[in-house]
């Protein structure tokens, strides 16, 4: 086969991976060299420029050119390498499942932050441990947020959802790999429709899907998937679909091409999908309790709007270190159940 690269030490390699790169216009075209090369000898970043007069073999020659000319035809790195950091953790990713953004940490950021303030508030210890809170990350995909925070708060119990049985695969994976299979139950559902049968809302109720993920015997586990569906949350986080279907063709090819569609797009504007969560959260958020979503670009005028009184308060919106609206936190009022309630009647 043909090859980007002749038999070459590792000096060579690198050199050569960022010229190829570099010539098709790669973003950031040095680090997706390195780590291409990285994930291809097995090697640390240390090691790597200890090292640089290392020889590769044939066979290691052979495999970086093609993950230079598959990353060069636009396939991301992190599905190249099937893997990326996320809170200072290291997360399997598939083409399953989205590609966990730095800026999505600022989720993370904001729901602890409000927990502390509402435990604060109730004259409680300030080290948070998250005993006895109820948490649900609504669209996990490879689970990052849930695993996150649950490494964080190791007193919390962790429900995560997504309406892709792939995706949610890759979910499990990455608790086992962080030791926290024990601590977060996986379940397919399009948004709460698993959880909708005590508020009587008007969707079905999605089959659910337990995983090998602790929670006791296979009775116990099979006892907590059924009465989940009466339960309330102290916390929702959700990175939801937010991109308009019109702004495909905007879109860098890495995403367009590769990422899943069910994970980016959030209806033709971007942000429609933010009224059905919104409006399925106020039956589902305990009063008092917290709803804290990421926020896509220009997307903060139409999301603000529909956390509006009676059922929300305490509005607040954090930027991200370029100064864009990114996440949108606020807690549901002693009211909303009620409103809520009468709603349904």
């Amino acid at each position: 086969m043909n090859s980007f690269l002749p038999e070459s030490c590792v000096r060579n390699a690198l050199r050569q991976g960022i010229a190829t790169l570099r010539d098709k216009n790669v973003p950031s075209y040095t680090l997706a060299a390195e780590l291409l090369l990285l994930h291809t000898l097995g090697r640390s970043r240390t090691w790597l420029y200890a090292h640089p007069e290392e020889p590769l073999s044939e066979t290691q020659t052979q495999a970086f050119s093609s993950l230079l000319a598959r990353r060069a035809a636009g396939e991301p790195t992190q599905y190249l390498t099937g893997r990326q950091e996320f809170w200072g953790l290291e997360f399997e990713v598939t083409p399953d499942v989205l590609i966990p953004r730095p800026e999505t940490e600022h989720v993370v950021e904001v729901a602890l932050d409000r927990l502390a303030v509402r435990e604060s508030r109730a004259g409680r210890k300030l080290t948070l441990t998250g005993e006895g809170l109820q948490i649900v990350d609504v669209g996990t995909g490879s689970g990052c947020i849930a695993i996150a925070l649950a490494q964080e708060l190791p007193g919390a119990r962790f429900t995560a959802t997504d309406v892709s049985g792939a995706a949610l695969a890759v979910a499990k994976r990455n608790a086992a790999r962080h030791s926290l299979a024990d601590c977060v139950l996986f379940i397919e559902s399009n948004l709460f429709c698993a959880f909708a049968a005590d508020v009587g809302e008007k969707t079905s109720v999605a089959t659910v899907h337990q995983a090998a993920t602790g929670f006791g015997t296979r009775a116990a586990r099979k006892s907590q998937a059924a009465s989940n569906q009466a339960r309330l949350f102290d916390l929702v986080v959700s990175n939801p679909p937010y991109i308009g279907r019109k702004e495909k063709g905007t879109l860098m090819r890495e995403v367009r091409e590769h990422e899943p569609e069910v994970a980016l797009y959030g209806g033709e504007e971007g942000y429609e999908f933010y009224a059905r969560l919104i409006a399925q959260a106020v039956h589902h958020v305990q009063p008092g309790g917290l709803l804290v979503l990421e926020l896509g670009h220009n997307s903060l005028p139409a999301v603000q709007s529909l956390l509006d009184l009676p059922h929300w308060t305490s509005v607040g919106v954090t930027s991200d270190l370029a100064g864009i609206p990114r996440v949108i936190a606020a807690e549901r009022t002693e009211a909303a159940r009620t409103v809520a309630l009468q709603d349904e009647a």
